[in-house]
C-alpha cells in the first residue's frame, strides 16, 4: 500500500477533540462500502491501516498499490492523508487503490540497503525468548554490514529504563544510534538520515520485539515506499505465539506481500547483498567466512548457527 502523499488540506488536530486516551468515532470506507468504528485517541496512519484491513481484509486486492485518504470539510472531498495525521476528533477515511501496480521485491545491493537494528537491550534478555540465539545473529549481520559498507541505524526503546544495547553487539560505525519512546523506529531523525542515503530502496530489519516494534517499523517503511526484509531467526518476542503471527499472518505479511519479505536466516539477508570484492558466504557447518578476490580467507568469525 502506497505512503500517504504531503500534506494537504486540514493539519492533524483541531476540532472538537475527544478526551486524551477514549476512542474516537471514524468511518471508514473502501468502494462501495461505509463502515463506522472506533480507534484510540491519538492513533495514527498504522493503526488506520490497521483497522482497514480489519473490515475489509478479504475485500482489497493486495497486488494493488493504495492510499488513505482525509475527507475535509474545507475543501468539501476528500485529500491525501496528510503526514504526520493523528485521530483526535470525529472524521472519514478512505482507503483508495491506485492504477499502478505493486511492484516486486528485487534482491538486496549494498549501495540501496539500510541496516535497521531495533531495540537489543540489556533489560529485554530475560524475557525475550531466545535471546542469545538473536544477539549471534544480530553480531553476524552487523559485521555483514561493516565488510559491505552498508550503513546501520539502531534504535534504544526507553534507554535510561531498558539500558542500552547489549555489550555483545558491537556497534562500532553505525550511522545513528537513537533513544525512542514509540513502537516505531520512524523516528524524524532517522527519516532524515535515509533522505540523506542516494537511491536508498531497501531496509533489512531485526530486533525485538516481532508483533510490536518490528511490526509497526514494517508498516511505516513500506507506507514511505520502501521494500522491507526482516530476518526471521534474528527477531523474537516475549511469547512466541505472537512472534509467529506478526510474521506470517501478521497485517505486514498479509497487507504488504510484494513489498514485504521474511528472511527465513541471518545468510540469506547476507548473501543478497554480496559484491565481488567482498564475498560473504556460509559453509555448510554454518560458518561466516570472509574470502577476499584471491580466495585468500581472513579470520573468520566462528559464530554458531542457530
Amino acid at each position: 500500500m502506497a505512503a500517504a502523499a504531503e500534506p494537504v488540506g486540514p493539519p492533524a488536530g483541531g476540532g472538537c477533540s475527544a478526551a486524551a486516551g477514549g476512542s474516537v468515532p471514524v468511518l471508514f470506507c473502501f468502494s462501495v462500502f461505509a463502515r463506522p468504528s472506533t480507534v484510540p485517541h491519538g492513533a495514527g496512519y498504522e493503526l488506520l491501516i490497521q483497522k482497514f484491513l480489519s473490515l475489509y481484509g478479504d475485500q482489497i486486492d493486495m497486488h494493488r498499490k493504495f492510499v488513505v485518504q482525509l475527507f475535509a470539510e474545507e475543501w468539501s472531498q476528500y485529500v491525501d492523508l496528510p503526514k504526520g495525521f493523528l485521530v483526535n476528533e470525529r472524521c472519514k477515511v478512505r482507503l483508495v487503490p491506485l492504477q499502478i501496480q505493486m511492484t516486486t521485491l528485487g534482491n538486496l545491493t549494498p549501495s540501496s540497503t539500510v541496516f535497521f537494528c531495533c531495540d537489543m537491550q540489556e533489560r529485554f534478555r530475560p524475557a525475550i525468548k531466545y535471546f542469545g540465539d538473536i544477539i549471534s545473529v544480530g553480531q553476524r549481520l552487523l559485521q555483514g554490514a561493516r565488510l559491505l559498507g552498508i550503513p546501520v541505524i539502531v534504535t534504544e526503546q526507553y534507554p535510561k529504563g531498558l539500558g542500552s544495547t547489549v555489550q555483545e553487539i558491537d556497534l562500532t560505525g553505525a550511522k545513528l544510534v537513537l533513544p525512542k519512546t514509540k513502537f516505531s523506529m520512524v523516528l524524524p531523525e532517522v527519516e532524515a538520515a535515509l533522505a540523506e542515503i542516494p537511491g536508498v530502496r531497501s531496509v533489512v530489519l531485526f530486533g525485538v520485539e516481532t508483533h510490536v516494534c518490528i511490526q509497526q517499523t514494517a508498516l511505516e517503511l513500506v507506507g514511505r515506499g520502501l521494500e522491507v526484509h526482516i530476518v526471521a531467526d534474528a527477531t523474537s518476542s516475549r511469547s512466541m505465539m505472537d512472534r509467529m503471527f506478526a510474521l506470517e499472518v501478521g497485517p505486514c505479511y498479509f497487507l504488504f506481500p510484494q513489498a514485504f519479505q521474511i528472511c527465513k536466516r541471518v545468510e540469506k539477508a547476507i548473501l543478497w547483498t554480496m559484491q565481488r570484492e567482498k564475498l560473504v558466504y556460509v559453509t555448510e557447518v554454518g560458518f561466516l567466512h570472509i574470502k577476499s578476490d584471491m580466495g585468500k580467507e581472513s579470520s573468520p568469525s566462528r559464530k554458531p548457527y542457530l
